[in-house]
């Protein structure tokens, strides 16, 4: 009888070799799991104490910090304000008659003294013409006189006439200097009936829209515009002035200081023009507690239009050598006002006063220049709560982090760099 244990008989139905083979299979699979686990631990860095500092989670919670420096900040009254030209001419007619022609286009630019429009002068031309007959006629009845003037006073200095032909004759000439004068005026008015049909800018400035057309009949009435000049450069802007802060205002201006007033867009984001403060008007407006100001402006490019409605911002002093902070590094309790100074990567809470605030910065007391505060995480800190102050080299940390991920050398190295971080950074 044979000792060797019987064969199962799938396994007799195989040839020898493949009797060796299924007998391997269960040492490589272990083998290849040991060299997976190997390589795993090389790409995470897990080689001895390297791998202890990849590995340990930073202590506190990872804030961005900004500094407290030393600086000039304006103190700026804000308002709403509207562009309002210097001049606005809106010409009507001063006569009646017809339009002959019109000299100008829509949105031209013109000077004073540029024609404008032509209304047909005929019918004044001939009440001019009469009257300057008048005048002539009358003029000459006067010369008239004048000579028989002299002749009766030569005659009554011989006796030869009576004084009463010389009264009678001193008094006709005096009438006659009348009648000059009347006809001399009714000669003015006509010419001034015809310069009247020849209308010209008053002002320069720009055209606005065609109102009339040529063959158009014009009232000397008065009632219909013909044409609006507008005077562009310079500009104004009128806004208000509470009435609280004249008293910063009025005291510059007796001064004679240049006060700047910007002109800013409807968002207040984006400066339009930069003027300056022209004058303030003479009552507050008892419905709004408010004063009218106006601020003039050059306007060389056009950047302000007429009846544009802007949001202005008055520099009515300028605080130098304070102390300025993010404005979002500010916390509120209450009417109270804090931030977190970080001093040895522990926050700390130190109450500030805060004053103006312009371009995202506050003026603060209670914070020297150079300290450092938190600027984000508000909601995880607390008074003496460890921090971490993460990167502001983040493009770096980001082209590092794809190496990792390529080069298992350079996975291996990557925390000895982190340790050697400044102020308490850790490079994730």
């Amino acid at each position: 009888m044979s000792n060797q244990s019987p064969i199962h008989p799938l396994v007799a139905r195989c040839p020898r070799s493949c009797r060796y083979q299924k007998l391997a299979r269960p040492v490589i699979w272990p083998t290849l799991a040991l060299v997976l686990a190997l390589a795993t631990c090389l790409l995470s860095g897990c080689d001895g104490d390297t791998g202890k500092a990849a590995t340990a989670p930073a202590k506190g919670n990872t804030i961005t910090t900004a500094k407290a420096k030393e600086g000039n900040i304006g103190v700026y009254l804000d308002s709403i304000g509207t562009v309002t030209p210097v001049y606005t001419a809106s010409i009507t007619s001063q006569v009646t008659g017809v339009i002959v022609a019109i000299h100008y286009t829509e949105g031209q630019m013109v000077n004073q003294g540029d024609p404008l429009i032509d209304i047909d002068p005929r019918p004044f031309l001939g009440n001019l013409l009469q009257a300057q007959g008048a005048l002539e006629r009358d003029q000459n009845l006067l010369a008239e006189a004048k000579m028989d003037l002299d002749r009766f006073r030569a005659a009554w200095a011989k006796n030869a006439i009576a004084k009463q032909t010389l009264d009678d004759q001193e008094k006709l000439v005096l009438q006659d200097e009348g009648t000059v004068k009347n006809d001399t005026g009714a000669v003015q008015f006509d010419q001034t009936q015809v310069d009247f049909c020849h209308i010209t800018a008053p002002i320069a400035g720009r055209v606005g829209l065609r109102l009339v057309d040529p063959g158009n009949l014009v009232q000397g009435s008065g009632n219909v515009v013909l044409v609006v000049v507008t005077q562009l450069s310079p500009i104004t802007v009128v806004f208000t002035i509470a009435e609280d802060y004249l008293d910063q205002v009025t005291p510059r201006l007796r001064a004679k200081a240049k006060l700047k007033v910007d002109a800013l867009d409807r968002t207040a984001l984006t400066a339009i023009a930069t003027g300056e403060l022209l004058t303030v008007d003479n009552q507050i407006d008892t419905t709004t507690g408010t004063v009218k100001a106006r601020a003039v402006f050059d306007n060389a490019n056009d950047e302000l239009f007429p009846n544009q409605f802007v949001n202005t911002r008055l520099l009515v002093n300028t605080l130098e050598g304070v102390t300025l902070v993010p404005s979002s590094a500010i916390q509120q309790n209450g009417d109270a006002s804090f931030v977190y100074v970080i001093q040895n990567n522990v926050a700390y809470v130190r109450p500030v006063k805060k004053g103006v605030t312009d371009g995202g910065l506050t003026q603060v007391d209670g914070v020297q220049p150079g300290e450092v505060v938190a600027n984000s995480s508000f909601d995880k800190l607390q008074d003496k709560t460890p921090v971490v102050i993460a990167p502001t080299t983040a493009p770096a940390t980001t082209r590092e982090s794809s190496k990792d991920l390529v080069s298992p050398t350079t996975a291996t190295t990557a925390p000895t760099s982190n340790e050697s971080g400044t102020n308490g950074s850790i490079v994730p």
